[in-house]
């Protein structure tokens, strides 16, 4: 019987995931616009043998950008400058299918995949917001429903695009003059409510087949999707309780898919402030906290909640807020942040506290041996698969992770020393992708299968 095994990703954002980060003494914030700084951190996470580093993506400027802005690069052009400097960590970009084409964004993935050697990962969003929407000529955000549904074909398309070339279809029979056997490069001829698209690709597939299937959604539209889809998802919770309850509740809804629990990571994500003692740990953060620029976090905040709070007095609760299923942004982030203000009877200042280093996700600070607890007991009980890691500062955040949490959990068998492979997929300890008109596995299936 194989050990099930931790999985780490490193989700990398600017200079830190903490909003206040560019301006605290242990980071650079000229270094958010040098590509060079993101090719270290590739550096850094594959020195941990950590399974992937992951970009998040707007397609619009961030709330307040005269305070700070959230992204500076487009993700898979960024990856594509890692994917050089590196040779096994996972390369996975966020990519909207609201604002996309199915044919150019897989075209775009399949070229990572094979520049990576088979290493690439789509996180699949819809784009939440009215700020994304007036880019592309719409007034507000389409309808949740409206985005899922359209979000479900495009990903049937890419996925027919991936499969258009089979493993061995390209000869390269210089005496015969034959490149490619024609009969194993197909056509996708779909037509849909949403999408007319003929193929084939115009890439030929990676070795793992084709890019690994993330998503990061918690709304009930999203777990469908997930459960259909997802090879990994990323999501948020604060205790170990609700980590429980969704963990069970996403990996038992594969089986209506045909699909087994693990062929899916849960992957919760975790903002660390690691420090030699738990009292400077707790500094550390309080340091990062104490930076906060309140209109710009009223402004994240405003954006979270569909609401103008930019006026709102911080030491008064936050307004009435309506139920999740009268709102069309994002409804898993929206429940969260009102189940943590109404349930911790939080003023507006100390949920913005609360947001500040991770929007939601789970922040811990302590020693190293009690972040490698934090992950061992929701690893063990049920609650994750591994974590997202999200560092609070950038590069030194990610270092002390990799230098060391990372070792802790290598010796308490938790993690690996070495890669097992060379694509995402064997990394994750997924099944290999096969082709739908394949009748033998790919060389990873068979490498993995050896």
């Amino acid at each position: 019987m194989t050990t099930r095994t931790l999985h780490l990703n490193a989700f990398l954002m600017g200079v830190g995931h903490h909003e206040a980060a560019w301006r605290h003494p242990r980071v650079d914030p000229s270094r958010a616009l040098d590509v060079a700084h993101y090719v270290e951190l590739g550096r850094i996470a594959e020195r941990g043998r950590l399974d992937s580093v992951f970009f998040a993506d707007g397609l619009a400027v961030g709330p307040n950008v005269r305070r700070n802005t959230q992204a500076v690069f487009e993700p898979i052009t960024l990856l594509t400058a890692i994917a050089g400097a590196t040779s096994h960590v996972g390369l996975i970009a966020t990519a909207s299918t609201s604002y996309n084409e199915p044919y150019t964004l897989a075209r775009a993935f399949a070229s990572l995949d094979r520049i990576s050697g088979g290493r690439a990962g789509w996180n699949i969003v819809t784009s939440g917001t009215d700020a994304e929407a007036a880019n592309f000529g719409l007034d507000k955000v389409r309808a949740h429903a409206d985005r899922y549904g359209r979000a479900t074909e495009f990903l049937d398309v890419a996925l027919a695009l991936w499969d258009s070339w089979e493993a061995d279809a390209i000869q390269l029979d210089t005496a015969s003059g034959v490149f490619a056997d024609a009969t194993k490069v197909h056509r996708a001829d779909h037509v849909g409510e949403h999408f007319r698209v003929a193929g084939p690709l115009n890439v030929p597939g990676s070795p793992q087949g084709r890019p690994l299937l993330v998503q990061a959604g918690s709304s009930e539209s999203g777990k469908v999707f997930a459960a259909r889809y997802a090879e990994a998802v990323f999501t948020a919770q604060r205790t170990l309780a609700e980590g429980q309850a969704f963990y069970s509740d996403l990996k038992g809804r594969l089986a209506a898919y045909g699909r087994r629990p693990e062929d899916l990571a849960v992957l919760p994500g975790i903002v660390p402030f690691i420090a030699p003692t738990t009292q400077e740990a707790r500094a550390l953060e309080q340091e990062f906290t104490d930076l906060i620029s309140p209109d710009y976090a009223l402004r994240q905040l405003s954006g979270m909640l569909g609401l103008d709070l930019t006026d709102h007095p911080l030491d008064a609760p936050l307004p009435p807020i309506p139920p999740v299923d009268s709102i069309e942004g994002n409804k898993s982030r929206y429940q969260l942040v009102r189940d943590l203000a109404e349930g911790e009877n939080l003023t507006v200042r100390e949920l913005i506290a609360r947001l500040g280093g991770g929007r939601g996700h789970r922040t811990f600070a302590g020693t190293p041996d009690e972040v490698a607890d934090e992950i061992q007991t929701w690893f063990e009980q049920g609650a994750a698969d591994g974590f997202n890691v999200m560092p609070p500062y950038l590069p030194g955040g990610l270092d002390v992770f990799v230098d060391t949490v990372v070792p802790i959990l290598q010796d308490r068998g938790l993690f690996r020393r070495e890669y097992g492979g060379t694509t995402l997929r064997e990394n994750l300890g997924l099944a290999p992708h096969v082709n739908r008109y394949a009748t033998e596995p790919t060389e990873a299936a068979v490498r993995t299968a050896g």
